[in-house]
């Protein structure tokens, strides 16, 4: 009994500091001003609790323990949208998630287990900032190297701080949690050293060190955000109109209706809602979101699909409006999940090119070839068939009037990608098109996540951006990554963007790449074999 008393006596206050922590990660998550503060406390009771543990293993079950509970309150709305989509029972769904989420999670692992060697091994002047340093280079490192399945990183809760955000354009979201990471040891650093009354510059250094972060930030961030506001102001902007009809559930609607009523119905919602636009101003460029066309265009597998390429291709040549819209192309009986732009030519012909979907969502949109069987697919019937594109591509475009302009384009899933989305801005990209169906997840936080990762994108590459989806959350996005206009989720609207030009300020994430994740774990890498090595010769 006493030996069980003794564990509860450890382990109910740890279990409290994880809790507290991951609460505190929760209302950071929500993105609203209010929260931003947060960020710079919200890992200090979970600091706390890898400092009270007494071995390795101690600290693998706290970072375990924090990766799960992170899970469960950040991701709690993807098990029910897993079940709504796959139809398997919503406990497996939630099982999966949760036994996952040490994988998906990993970095808070490896981080509390360098933490703890770390500290048991520094004894140097220096050792707290050695510890801090390396210790948020292997956090960062590990989540570049064991990617997650929706890219999230504690940084991106600074979004919802205009100043603060602008840093991305250095190293994406990922050196925005480098700086929480630091910040949040201080903070502890300097509430250990003020509870044990130690010499009032065991308290000062830190919180000087976190006030240099928070005001050097800020202060990037609004010289950051005066450049943009003073070269967007040379040229006219363009005017793009973009069409979220709501609908959704395609395959629902077919076997109630019938497939060919169902894609009538589609277009001709469209057609009404694009009229509308058309009416009232110019419009340069027409967008309609992801698979929106539920066909393969310009390759017909039937009488009535043949009939719907010539249905779109007149409408496009009657308005005399180029169009950019999402659907399937064929090709040697390979299908792909595409981005294809028709527009008037010369003569009355049509012009057209397309954009392939590279980065596809695991299972759900694509299968690798090597795993892909008949066993699996009748075991999971609800995987996805789509082959992948040849990668970041930049597409030029004739609008009206003969004017060129040239899209960083992208589908649904591949707004997560810093990388990628900067390869296609190093190609001349003037405005990043985002086309996606964010309609599996309606009504969930999914949504809101998902803009937020598209906002960074703009921020990063410091183009502006047009994000299109079929039930939300259409918007344009400015090159500081504020939404200037926006449809919300599950609502049916069409309108007329007016999208400033791109500001043409460089960037180091767009020069460089995702660079920051490979860096971090290489020089993690070398402090701590560099801490390692001198060990190694005594034992020599």
């Amino acid at each position: 009994m006493s030996g069980w008393a003794a564990r509860a006596g450890r382990w109910g206050p740890a279990l409290l500091g994880i809790l507290a922590s991951t609460a505190l990660l929760a209302w950071f998550a929500r993105l609203e001003a209010r929260w931003v503060a947060l960020g710079w406390v919200e890992l200090v009771p979970w600091l706390w609790v890898l400092d009270r543990t007494r071995s390795g293993k101690e600290a693998v079950l706290a970072g375990t323990a924090l990766a799960m509970t992170f899970t469960a309150a950040i991701f709690g709305w993807f098990p029910e949208a897993l079940h709504g989509y796959s139809q398997a029972p919503l406990a497996v769904c939630w099982l999966a998630v949760l036994l996952l989420a040490p994988l998906m999670e990993s970095q808070f692992i490896l981080f509390a287990l360098v933490r703890h060697h770390l500290r048991r091994t520094t004894q140097e002047p220096l050792g707290f900032w050695r510890i801090t340093l390396t210790s948020a280079l292997v956090y960062v490192g590990t989540e570049w190297l064991c990617p997650k399945l929706f890219a999230e990183t504690l940084g991106q809760g600074f979004y919802a701080s205009e100043s603060l955000r602008q840093v991305a354009d250095l190293a994406g979201a990922h050196g925005l949690t480098f700086l929480l990471l630091i910040g949040n040891e201080c903070v502890l650093a300097a509430g250990k050293a003020l509870a044990a009354r130690e010499a009032p510059r065991r308290v000062a250094v830190p919180l000087a060190v976190l006030a240099v972060l928070v005001l050097a930030g800020s202060g990037y961030g609004r010289l950051r955000i005066w450049q943009v506001a003073r070269e967007t102001a040379r040229e006219p902007a363009l005017e793009v109109g973009v069409v979220q009809a709501n609908i959704t559930k395609y395959d629902k609607l077919a076997a109630e209706t019938g497939m060919y009523e169902v894609v009538r119905m589609i277009l001709d919602t469209h057609y009404r809602l694009s009229d509308e636009l058309l009416q009232d101003r110019g419009v340069d460029l027409l967008i309609w979101p992801e698979t929106v066309y539920p066909t393969t265009y310009g390759s017909p597998k039937s009488e009535a699909g043949a009939e719907f390429d010539a249905d779109l291709s007149g409408f496009i040549s009657e308005r005399r409006v180029p169009l950019l819209f999402g659907t399937y192309e064929l090709e040697q009986e390979r299908e792909y999940n595409a981005a294809v732009f028709v527009g008037p030519g010369r003569g009355g012909e049509l012009t057209r090119s397309a954009y392939r979907k590279t980065m596809l969502f695991p299972l759900t949109e694509w299968v690798p070839e090597s795993l892909d069987s008949p066993w699996l697919r009748e075991r999971l019937p609800w995987t996805g068939y789509w082959k992948r594109g040849p990668g970041p591509r930049a597409l030029e475009l004739t609008l009206r009037e003969g004017r060129r302009l040239i899209i960083a384009p992208l589908i649904c899933y591949e707004s997560i990608f810093p990388g990628y989305v900067a390869e296609e801005a190093r190609r001349g990209a003037e405005l990043i098109v985002t086309l996606s169906n964010d309609s599996w997840f309606q009504g969930t936080p999914g949504p809101k996540l998902h803009l937020m990762h598209a906002a960074f994108r703009s921020i990063e590459t410091r183009l502006p951006q047009v994000r299109v989806t079929n039930s939300g959350i259409s918007a344009l996005i400015s090159a500081t990554g504020e939404v200037l206009t926006e449809v919300p989720d599950d609502h049916r609207a069409s309108l007329t963007l007016s999208v400033p030009p791109p500001p043409r300020l460089t960037t180091l994430l767009v020069a460089w790449g995702d660079w920051l994740g490979p860096t971090a774990l290489v020089l993690g890498g070398l402090l701590l074999l560099g801490r390692a090595l001198p060990f190694r010769r005594r034992a020599l």
